[in-house]
């Protein structure tokens, strides 16, 4: 069952999302080459805190930490550690809050100093099929149409969507229905309508789409170690088109 918004849930989950951006920039402004992963949790949580807001992901099922930070092969799920990232790594960082009532998730993956061409081009087409997806979050069109806009990009430019983990409602919950795959499938024909609030989070390979989840049995990797790339926002379904809110 899909819980619709109002105008005062939105406006409650947009002000839950400004804090998710304020602290992804954060996260991202500080991404160079030397840092430990755990710094990225010390100062989403702190800031968190320092915002009147909780991070959604800490204990939610067990998970140990309040951000995702997915290196390289990692897709989704990463544990920040004692690891330093180096030079012409990709970080993938995964953030959410619970702010007031609601709750808000947004995700980006970004270079740690100068990082190949074959990086940087797949970072470029993952934040792309972002777009391509938010542009159909319109009331009337399926959910399938977000689905298709973001696999056949993906697919145009020669990657593969992962297809163990998909997109989802938010606002009232962390998770919610729908789900939002990022590819498509004939029995998901659920109707996007006015109020519907979505996490949209294209997870993209180099490679295959074929995922790995590793010994701390949260950790999602590349079966091919081939690099992984991730972009979420939090989307409203209005009268007048997508609204961000992350």
């Amino acid at each position: 069952m899909v819980n619709l918004k109002n105008k005062i849930d939105i406006d409650g989950i947009k002000a839950a999302g400004a804090i998710v951006r304020e602290i992804l920039n954060k996260l991202s402004d500080i991404t160079e080459p030397g840092i430990k992963t755990i710094e990225y949790d010390l100062l989403a949580e702190k800031t968190a805190f320092s915002l009147n807001s909780v991070p959604a992901f800490k204990g939610y099922k067990g998970f140990p930490y309040s951000v995702c930070v997915s290196v390289n092969e990692e897709v989704v799920h990463g544990f920040p550690s004692q690891r330093k990232l180096r030079e012409g790594d990709i970080v993938s960082l995964d953030f959410g809050v619970y702010y007031n009532g609601y709750y808000a998730d947004a995700a980006v993956t970004v270079p740690a100093g100068a990082v190949s061409d074959r990086a940087s081009n797949l970072i470029k087409i993952t934040r792309e099929s972002l777009g391509a997806g938010i542009s159909k979050a319109i009331a009337g069109n399926k959910i399938n149409d977000i689905s298709i806009a973001i696999e056949n990009f993906v697919a145009g430019n020669k990657y593969s969507v992962v297809r163990d983990f998909v997109g989802h409602g938010v606002g009232f919950k962390l998770h919610e229905e729908p789900q939002v795959p990022n590819y498509y499938i004939e029995a998901n024909d659920i109707l996007i309508e006015e109020g519907m609030v979505i996490a949209i989070e294209p997870m993209v390979n180099e490679f295959s789409y074929k995922v790995k989840i590793k010994q701390n049995k949260w950790t999602v990797a590349t079966k091919d170690k081939g690099l992984s790339a991730h972009f979420e926002h939090t989307v409203a379904v209005t009268k007048s088109g997508p609204q961000i809110l992350t």
